[in-house]
């Protein structure tokens, strides 16, 4: 019985906090500021929230933008057809030190991204 909790005890230790999240190809690094939902700025200039935006706060759970006013945020995100932020990742300070990671399109066209590692590589 002590030899079940024992190794119970060093499975549990040896779990991650948390799994690695997988982001998108097409996700770009960004500062996000809801001001009026569903208005934002997205690096300083006015954006929208797209009606089905997904934002995903440290723990994977999604968040409402309401509750993030005025908050400035350091996220990974998409965009739809319309320009209108459709993903939202909330990093966390390990994800966000994960550098290089494109904050425009064009360098997401220039760069490589390694989907298994989750790390893009400048050529």
């Amino acid at each position: 019985r002590c030899a079940f909790f024992a190794l119970f005890a060093a499975v549990v230790v040896a779990l991650p906090a948390q799994a690695q999240r997988v982001f998108e190809a097409n996700a770009l690094r960004g500062e996000l500021v809801v001001t009026a939902p569903p208005e934002a700025l997205l690096n300083g200039k006015p954006v929208r929230l797209s009606p089905g935006v997904r934002i995903r706060n440290q723990q994977n759970m999604i968040s409402l933008s309401g509750s993030l006013l005025q908050q400035r945020m350091l996220i990974n995100y998409t965009l739809d057809g319309m320009g209108q932020v459709r993903e939202v990742w909330l990093l966390t300070d390990e994800e966000a030190r994960r550098q290089p990671w494109p904050r425009t399109l064009e360098e997401s066209q220039r760069w490589q991204f390694d989907p298994t590692l989750q790390r893009w590589t400048k050529p």
